[in-house]
């Protein structure tokens, strides 16, 4: 579309169409009740057009990735519309995917302007429940959408300014946490008020016909200009897959594989080889269309090529994609989708290494793949309260890549999500913090190292809290390293480190811990970018210094040998002359990914899937779990209870491929 508007205009109304976002993100932040939103900043504010697609996105407050978003399935969900009603929807499918799991309540309010319907604005936060199976409404052992809390259909919350008390009241009787809940809520619609009246400030100064104009325009541009920076991929097809460690309920990995096809700027995304949907909550609902968790990847690389680039939906009509209907990335209700962020999380990570193979100099290494909320739920209190806390968003970190080492303790891949202030934190939940900071020897070795993963270590002060961490990955599969740098630490939580009473949570559910009990979450970090015996040594010796590398890591990964604090030069060059082969160009997966696919290879994996393909969506996961089970029935045992090596499991390759091969060929596929 032709933009029709001078550049200086248009970059006049950008500016102050973003500064209004911004603005709304702002004021939902300073009202909000919970430290999803006062502290950790787990919301979303925009602005969009009379269609859904948003035109206008904060690029410095809330969640960063949900430009690919639309509003239309939930707008046209409510028929007609009026000054002051605001719709609310947690449903992921009714919702049309605009509300990615239940726990993040969307809010849209229809923008008027003397009658004129001339846009919506749109909010969400995270709550911290909304009923269902466990507190905080999320569990990876939750199956369907039913047990993951209230599910609310396009609504109106308030029709003409008035609040739908009927709804209020269904919703006070379903959630755990009503009054701290309706306190966000009302932060929103203060929020979407603030959007409303700042628009109409903007129709005021500019006219109506500029303001629509604006809309397009932006979106053209933003189109344009994204396209430019796509245009710097050459041109071809590059494959690429990663894994989710499991499916909480088996040791079987979830597959998600990317085809990934550049010409001139466009890019489709095809995900055909993915696994079928999941039984647990790891899948992304998002009807076959584009969609954030899918497309993430490609506005953050166009950002970094130009960081002029408008942030609005435009980025996306470069980007066609493909999803299979009855995939984990394309489910069908009432399949639970309430950890859909790791899936979403290694959705980001195939196209960053589908990238890679395209440009292997500009891209980096894996980020650290877990973006975890360590929950503490309190038993009641005296008052009735029972406190559900986030203590921490525990992140890994950024990958390295040529010239640069990774970040250390952030991972903005998804997200703009702060940290919780320690002080918060204990005035808000009955625990101590020991320690937080960043993990030793997490980060991948590296010419260029990846970034060291987050730490914390807290007390629990009550009897009978609960805890939970959804989410969690890389527990087997770490963050690869690229271009001969190696894979980061894996990610633990470990109750009573050190004692005689410690135990490794793995992928935990929701485990009890009692007043004494100490929780310490180690995250991943990043991978690492070159041949780490390469490393300048003074960098390896600053890495000590500072407690991000240890003195045996830097000897190990490094061949660098530190001594009295200082670096030891004889038995350095030493080490580095017996330095271990390593690939200059190849990616390091880990030793548990090769286990893996020394029986259920690319080939073999393509052949499962088309044999799956021909069942019903209902179907797949239940006949792929009996082929596994068949193969290895230890395979079957919930990653929550217990995790079996691959490398023990399939001591025998070859003869585990034959039986997989007579399987495939015969009916138990």
């Amino acid at each position: 579309m032709a933009m029709e508007l001078d550049p200086v205009s248009l970059e006049i109304l950008r500016n102050k169409l973003t500064a209004i976002a911004e603005e709304m993100g702002i004021t939902l932040q300073r009202t909000g009740r919970t430290l999803y939103v006062k502290e950790t900043a787990d919301f979303g504010t925009a602005l969009a057009t009379p269609a859904g697609k948003f035109f206008a996105f904060p690029v410095g407050i809330g969640v960063a990735g949900f430009v690919d978003l639309d509003c239309a399935t939930t707008v046209s969900s409510v028929g007609t519309l009026e000054p002051g009603d605001v719709i609310v929807t947690n449903h992921p499918y009714l919702s049309g995917g605009l509300c990615t799991h239940t726990p993040d309540l969307q809010l849209v309010r229809p923008y008027f302007h003397r009658g004129e319907l001339v846009g919506h604005g749109w909010s969400f936060v995270h709550s911290a429940d909304v009923g269902g199976k466990v507190p905080s409404s999320v569990s990876p052992t939750n199956t369907e959408a039913y047990q993951e809390g209230l599910l609310i259909p396009p609504t109106k919350i308030l029709k003409r300014g008035e609040w739908n008390e009927d709804f209020v009241r269904l919703y006070r009787a379903n959630v755990r946490t009503p009054e701290v809940n309706l306190g966000d809520i009302k932060a929103m619609i203060a929020a979407l008020e603030v959007g409303q009246r700042r628009v109409g400030e903007v129709i005021e100064r500019h006219g109506l016909d500029t303001f629509f104009q604006a809309q397009s325009d932006l979106i053209a541009y933003a189109e344009a200009k994204a396209r430019d920076a796509f245009r710097q991929i050459p041109d071809g097809t590059y494959e690429f897959w990663d894994y989710l460690d499991d499916d909480a309920f088996t040791q079987v990995p979830v597959r998600i594989r990317l085809r990934m096809t550049v010409d001139d700027g466009r890019i489709h995304l095809d995900y055909t080889g993915s696994e079928p949907q999941t039984l647990g909550p790891f899948n992304i609902v998002t009807l076959g269309r584009s969609h954030p968790w899918v497309t993430l990847r490609l506005l953050a690389y166009a950002v970094t090529r130009d960081p002029t680039l408008p942030v609005n939906s435009g980025v996306f009509r470069n980007v066609s994609v493909t999803l299979p209907e009855g995939s984990v990335l394309n489910p069908v209700f009432p399949a639970a989708s309430g950890i859909r962020t790791a899936s979403g999380v290694r959705c980001y990570d195939v196209v960053n290494g589908a990238l890679s193979k395209a440009i292997p100099e500009f891209m980096p290494a894996a980020p650290g793949g877990n973006i975890v909320p360590v929950v503490l739920v309190e038993p009641p209190h005296p008052d009735g309260r029972r406190p559900v806390t986030v203590i921490q968003f525990m992140v890994g970190a950024t990958g390295a890549r040529r010239g640069r080492d990774g970040t250390d303790g952030r991972d903005p891949s998804f997200s703009n999500m702060a940290n919780n202030p320690i002080e918060t934190v204990e005035a808000e939940a009955s625990v101590i913090v020991r320690e937080y900071g960043l993990r030793a020897d997490s980060g991948g070795a590296g010419k260029w190292r990846g970034g060291a993963g987050q730490m914390i270590s807290f007390e629990v002060r009550r009897d009978g809290c609960q805890l939970l961490a959804r989410g969690l990955e890389r527990l087997r599969f770490p963050p690869w390293g690229a271009a001969g740098g190696k894979a980061s630490k894996l990610t633990r939580v470990v109750l009573n480190l050190g004692t005689e009473r410690e135990r490794d949570l793995g992928k935990l559910d929701m485990v009890t811990v009692n007043r004494g009990d100490v929780v310490t979450a180690l995250m991943s970090g990043a991978g690492g970018y070159g041949d780490p015996f390469e490393r300048d040594v003074e960098a390896v010796l600053d890495d000590v210094r500072r407690g991000i590398v240890s003195v045996e890591g830097a000897a190990v990964d490094y061949g660098v040998a530190i001594v009295d604090g200082g670096v030891d030069a004889r038995r350095t060059a030493e080490l580095r002359a017996a330095r271990p082969a390593t690939s200059s160009d190849g990616f390091d997966f880990g030793p548990e990914r090769a286990a893996w696919e020394s029986v259920f290879d690319a080939e073999h994996m393509s052949r499962l899937g088309a044999r799956l393909a021909d069942l019903p969506a209902h179907e797949r996961q239940a006949r792929r779990h009996a082929l596994f089970r068949s193969i290895e029935p230890r395979l079957m045992v919930p990653a929550t209870e217990r995790r079996h090596a691959f490398a023990e499991l399939f001591a025998d390759a070859p003869a585990v491929v034959a039986e997989l091969d007579r399987l495939l060929e015969g009916d138990a596929a």
